[in-house]
């Protein structure tokens, strides 16, 4: 079985999707004869044809417009938009329709759409090209918000994001597009999406996180290993909703929870990881939670952008603070 990275899982998932469902569309700017801006599209354009893999203008509010109006005539859109930044001009058709469509109508319709977008920094990108505002999606009811961190994860995610009945935001973590290959068959078999991944056991303490920034939070547990500490890694990847059971559980076994992501501190996803455990697993910790986040800036060009996202010597030094409270 051949190893591909995760922007071809991506496109492995797509594909399969497409020739398997009738009514997938695949639509954004340069998805089609260019690949996309990341080659997430690669080879669709050529395997489908123009009327299944639709390049569009450049007007973010538009691609979402058309996937709405789509997915209530029966389709199944997936849109590319090309940098989570790039969102911005799409949010009036995210929440003003796309996420309420089912509710309007009282569930005559509903709207099965996917919006992909890189997410996050670590590339030597310009402003708005390295966003990290999952929460500000994540609190519009009635939208799916999913993160994968590896190449199998994603495929998986993705096609179970793609066979939702309600709309999805698919955030795929830039940093890692191309970092490491993994073994993914191209079986058509969906991930589970609402549920956390324990990627490693541990005794001492959970440490919850998503996206990009896994990779470093496994480093971490390393570094933890090698000094005696034993940490549980948690895979959030459904972004939201979030799977409570499983987080909680992991707080009973530590009694310690460090939260590391990379979107900015406040109001962020982490903040109601941290209020869940503080409301039904307050007993369970015998430390203060630790969070170790981006900072509320704007994030910063490159040459300040390893300083912004958090590092392994942060997760590690986070980890052990818990240990000494």
């Amino acid at each position: 079985m051949p190893k591909v990275t995760m922007v071809e899982a991506i496109a492995m998932a797509q594909a399969w999707e497409l020739a398997h469902d009738p009514s997938v569309v695949v639509l954004g700017e340069d998805v089609g004869k260019s690949g996309g801006v990341f080659r997430a599209t690669s080879g669709l354009f050529e395997r489908f044809g123009a009327d299944r893999v639709q390049d569009t203008p450049l007007a973010e509010n538009m691609i979402a417009g058309m996937c709405v109006g789509m997915a209530a005539q029966g389709m199944r859109p997936v849109a590319e938009i090309q940098f989570m930044g790039f969102l911005y001009p799409a949010i009036d058709q995210i929440v003003n329709h796309m996420s309420r469509l089912r509710h309007r109508t009282r569930g005559r319709l509903s709207c099965p759409v996917v919006i992909r977008t890189p997410h996050g920094g670590g590339i030597h990108a310009p402003e708005h090209h390295s966003e990290s505002v999952e929460s500000m999606i994540a609190h519009v009811p009635g939208i799916r918000v999913v993160c994968p961190s590896s190449p199998a994860r994603a495929y998986g995610l993705l096609l179970a994001s793609i066979r939702d009945p309600d709309p999805v935001l698919f955030l795929e973590p830039t940093r890692i597009y191309r970092l490491a290959k993994q073994e993914v068959p191209d079986d058509g078999v969906a991930a589970p999406l609402d549920v956390c991944y324990i990627l490693r056991e541990g005794e001492d303490v959970t440490i919850v996180t998503w996206g990009a920034i896994t990779t470093d939070v496994l480093q971490a547990a390393e570094q933890l290993a090698a000094q005696g500490i034993s940490a549980e890694v948690i895979d959030l990847a459904t972004v939201s909703p979030i799977d409570s059971e499983t987080i909680l559980d992991s707080v009973a076994k530590t009694g310690r929870l460090v939260i590391v992501h990379e979107a900015a501190r406040n109001c962020g996803v982490g903040a109601e990881i941290a209020a869940i455990v503080a409301e039904h697993g307050l007993y369970d910790l015998l430390a203060p939670i630790q969070r170790v986040t981006g900072f509320d800036t704007v994030v910063p060009l490159y040459r300040l952008e390893n300083d912004y996202i958090p590092s392994v010597t942060r997760i590690v030094d986070a980890a052990k603070a818990t240990l000494a409270g």
